[in-house]
């Protein structure tokens, strides 16, 4: 089979990969991942249109998120279970047309179901090659978009269905921990409807594109209320990466309610649990802090894992995104939960890790090992708590300038960028970081202004949030608004939540974002010259220039 991926950052040869997934995901399994994106577009339309009618159904919600969020960058590869979400979909599509139904006759309207278009009543083949020839039909390569549109409808397009993949994702966390608002599914469902329309223009999808970025400020909103409520607000927190002696348990991925319930059915019994990647920033949550055999933080980003992982003795957890083909000296250890998945990998459901706790014994575990220390935990109300001191810093000129830099890791040359920059940034500067792009420098000792540290990490990229709430709070302070502060953006990308963040923050007005290490192949240079003409969205430099740059800007003085 044919296939076209362009959705992350080492999209191959920079326009997109064509055999296979530079991240290892098959034709196949991108042709299924298409497929589940054209039945959304039919459950979009038939949740929006029982929406209008005053019927919306939490399972046909709940469903719409997950499904975006299987199709994210380093999720699911495995084309059996990909399958499965495919004909789960028909179901789901059954039931948005059923409440589509009971809405036109609770309004005593007739509906006219010859209209709908194609994807709300497509019903899947039960046979894998059949299935793969409605793939080909339907969803065809590019796959997210018709290929006959033109270039600047089918880059707004993508960038459009990215954006509703990040925010899934950052709404599906908040949806397993008991928070939800409607008007993010609304949204999701308007947008997926919308896409049903052949003939959306430019300003159109602009307009839902910079929607999208709006609405998953809520979402992100939703998700720190969740993350908050549940295992209370991150307070700073050394980490120390060094190795206690005995059986272990490394967790990756972003999911922290994972992590509760496996730090709860390890305690006592003898197993150390590490973080890994994304998680590190669990260590500064108190509810899961608390836990004594929450042992520290083991490797670095995602994409080292095979060799970090290489032979190690202890079992290995993923929660969500960022999986990389196993190696056969690990692969018997490795389990999956929720949404992720790779073929031959042993899946756990219901979150009972019996099994990843009995290999954890079976290996054996760690030998005691010296290490380093790691510092997180500096959310928003850490920082804010500090806000005073900070701005009577920037008022005295202690601090010239703040940098947030952080994003995506990712193995593509030209990531060192980050670490060169933040190496040369003075003494009289501060860094905030989030999300996994913070291990190309979070090792680096800064010091700290005046008891600051100079070095702050937020947390997650689900923390981007936070980030948010600290440029609003400090633009107050100053009277100002983000884009008059002394506040420079430098974001790595790498997937689609990366994506869903870059709208948001271009939805809030905020110009002079730089971005790298490449930009996105799915936007056209039409869109990229809006971009920078619109937002002054720029790519990267070199660090000892782009610095020169920043520090040389009139911003510093309009507070």
């Amino acid at each position: 089979m044919s296939m076209f991926c362009d959705q992350c950052e080492q999209a191959a040869n920079g326009t997109g990969c064509t055999k296979i997934g530079v991240c290892g995901k098959t034709p196949t399994a991108s042709a299924l991942q298409d497929l589940i994106i054209y039945q959304l577009k039919g459950i979009g339309y038939l949740a929006h249109a029982a929406r209008g009618l005053g019927v919306a159904d939490d399972d046909v919600n709940h469903y719409t998120l997950e499904a975006l969020f299987t199709t994210v960058t380093n999720v699911n590869f495995d084309t059996e279970r990909l399958s499965h979400w495919v004909h789960e979909g028909a179901r789901f599509r059954d039931l948005a047309a059923e409440r589509c139904r009971e809405g036109a006759q609770k309004a005593g309207v007739a509906i006219d179901e010859s209209a709908w278009p194609a994807p709300a009543t497509f019903t899947p083949a039960t046979d894998m090659d059949q299935l793969m020839q409605q793939a080909e039909r339907l969803a065809p390569v590019p796959g997210l978009a018709n290929p006959d549109h033109p270039e600047d409808i089918r880059s707004l397009r993508q960038l459009l269905i990215y954006g509703l993949k990040g925010m899934a994702a950052y709404a599906d966390h908040a949806y397993l921990l008991g928070h939800a608002d409607d008007s993010v599914f609304a949204f999701v469902h308007k947008a997926l409807a919308a896409l049903n329309d052949p003939d959306l223009t430019v300003d159109d999808l602009t307009e839902l594109n910079m929607a999208c970025g709006r609405v998953n400020i809520r979402a992100m909103e939703i998700l720190d209320e969740a993350h908050t409520t549940r295992f209370g607000h991150p307070e700073p927190t050394s980490v120390p990466t060094a190795l206690r002696a005995g059986p272990a348990i490394v967790v990756s991925g972003h999911d922290l309610l994972d992590l509760e319930a496996l730090l709860r059915q390890t305690e006592g019994t003898g197993v150390q649990v590490y973080t890994h990647g994304e998680m590190l920033p669990a260590h500064g949550y108190p509810e899961l802090r608390k836990y004594q055999h929450l042992a520290g933080h083991f490797g670095t980003a995602w994409q080292s894992q095979q060799k970090e992982f290489d032979g190690v003795p202890a079992a290995i957890l993923f929660t969500t995104n960022c999986i990389q083909k196993p190696r056969e000296s690990y692969k018997d250890r490795v389990f999956t939960c929720g949404l992720v998945a790779w073929p031959g990998v042993a899946h756990v459901t219901d979150r009972d890790f019996s099994d990843v706790i009995r290999k954890a014994r079976e290996l054996g575990g760690f030998e005691a090992e010296d290490g380093k220390t790691l510092t997180t935990g500096f959310a928003r109300q850490a920082v804010l708590g500090v806000a005073d001191q900070v701005i009577e810093a920037v008022k005295s000129g202690a601090i010239r300038h703040f940098f947030l830099i952080g994003g995506c890791d990712g193995s593509k040359p030209g990531r060192n960028y980050y670490r060169e920059l933040v190496e040369r940034t003075p003494n009289d500067t501060v860094v905030l970081t989030l999300a996994c792009g913070k291990f190309r420098f979070n090792d680096l000792e800064l010091g700290d202004i005046g008891g600051i540290p100079r070095l702050l990490d937020i947390g997650q990229c689900n923390d981007a949030y936070s980030a948010i709430k600290i440029a609003e709070a400090l633009a107050d302070a100053f009277h100002c608004s983000i884009g008059e502060l002394p506040l420079s953006l430098i974001l790595s990308w790498y997937e689609q939540k990366a994506v869903v963040i870059l709208l948001s923050l271009l939805s809030l007005g905020i110009k002079g974002i730089r971005l790298g290490p490449t930009l996105p192949a799915f936007i056209s240079p039409n869109i990229l010259d809006f971009l920078v003409e619109n937002f002054d969205v720029r790519p990267i430099g070199s660090a000892e220039e782009d610095l020169a740059t920043i520090l040389s800007s009139p911003v510093d003085a309009n507070v």
